[in-house]
């Protein structure tokens, strides 16, 4: 499954400083079962806005992740939370259900 949200940078921060936030979180969180890599893409028209890609073998494994509750990710999410809005976009059937154009 794959896990989306979206980030808005607060003016005053970039999203240059969100992003180192954002990887040494997502070092710890891709220690866990399950866990297959995660993405941060930049909006080509607005350098605030970001979305986020987790990519999970399945939604129970990303649900019963120890490192999503681990001290240290929390830490570095709080120390976020003052320069970010994080809106969960939502979770995605991912490979049960694609759709893509033949290769």
């Amino acid at each position: 499954m794959i896990y989306i949200f979206e980030i808005r940078v607060k003016p005053g921060y970039t999203a240059e400083q969100y992003a180192r936030a954002w990887i040494e979180a997502s070092d710890i969180i891709q220690r866990s079962p399950g866990a297959r890599g995660t993405r941060l893409h930049r909006s080509v028209d607005d350098p605030s806005r970001l979305i986020a890609i987790a990519s999970w073998d399945s939604k129970e494994d990303r649900d019963r992740s120890d490192a999503i509750a681990n001290d240290a990710v929390r830490d570095i999410i709080a120390s976020q939370a003052p320069f970010v809005d994080i809106h969960v976009i939502g979770e995605f059937d991912d490979p049960d259900w694609i759709v893509a154009p033949p290769d």
